[in-house]
């Protein structure tokens, strides 16, 4: 493939040595970004995680591409061990770049490579890509903000370094103050995280929205409740990677649906949230 791009702009040239850290975005190839782009087309090795969508890597056909996928359960490559891998290969003179899915520095561990490689003087770019707990849900319909709904939108991790449930998180001060929560990687502990929710006061009745494999051909949404959401993931057979949003804003997917509408579907709610036509028309 060949990028063409505006003669006008410049863009940047990958030096050996040098390690660009990236985001793949959450799934769809079409969801890179232009400097995404440019950098698969000029690097010597791509090293990339578990939700890298493989068709992303025909971008790079001249690099050699080396999985570091980890994967919650499974075996995995030590953190540690990949981000010294990084600086290796750009001591050897290589154009490094890490290709990371959604946002490098959401939940991804981006900083922590980074970090690294700042410390043994290795020069870095850093390339911000489509977090799957904003683009993920929109391919779902489901807006993060909405002004009839929310001014706010938090994210957590479902999981910390452990593996458990983030002790550090105040699931109380979440329920109270966030109008919609977006979990990430959060299904495997998603009855713990149900029960601390409820216990702070969040209704069993709040609309929750699951979206697997968001952006890709297999992206599966389940529209269930906070009270019912474990049974129900159980028994549409979700399983992960998942995000999870919590919130009123869920209801939008109701007329907002657009893969379905594109489908030739009609939506299901033109006013999911109860807001008049005149005041949709003057929002």
């Amino acid at each position: 493939m060949k990028l063409n791009t505006p003669s006008s702009h410049t863009w940047p040239t990958f030096d050996p040595g040098w390690v660009w850290l990236c985001g793949a975005g959450p799934g769809d190839p079409g969801l890179l970004t232009l400097h995404a782009v440019n950098a698969l087309r000029q690097a010597d090795v791509v090293i990339y995680d578990a939700l890298v969508q493989e068709k992303i890597l025909d971008w790079a056909p001249q690099a050699e591409h080396i999985y570091a996928g980890k994967r919650g359960g499974k075996p995995s490559p030590l953190q540690r061990d990949i981000s010294l891998r990084l600086v290796q290969l750009a001591r050897e003179g290589k154009r490094v770049l890490r290709l990371k899915g959604g946002d490098p520095f959401v939940f991804g561990r981006g900083g922590e490579e980074a970090q690294t490689l700042v410390q043994n003087q290795i020069p870095i770019r850093i390339i911000p890509g489509i977090s799957a707990g904003i683009g993920g849900l929109a391919y779902a319909g489901i807006p993060v903000t909405h002004r009839d709904v929310n001014q706010s939108v938090t994210f957590v991790t479902g999981h910390d370094q452990s593996g458990n449930t983030p002790s550090s998180l105040d699931w109380d001060a979440i329920s109270r103050g966030s109008q919609v929560i977006v979990i990430y990687m959060g299904m495997k502990h998603i009855a713990q995280i149900r029960d601390h929710l409820l216990a702070a006061g969040r209704p069993a009745s709040e609309t929750v929205g699951v979206v697997t494999t968001a952006t890709t051909d297999d992206q599966q949404v389940l529209e269930t409740t906070l009270g019912t959401i474990e049974a129900d993931i159980a028994a549409a057979r979700l399983t992960p990677p998942a995000i999870i949003c919590i919130g009123q804003a869920v209801k939008m997917r109701q007329v907002l649906d657009w893969q379905s509408m594109a489908a030739g579907a009609a939506p299901r709610n033109l006013d999911p949230l109860g807001t008049s036509s005149d005041d949709a028309a003057t929002a």
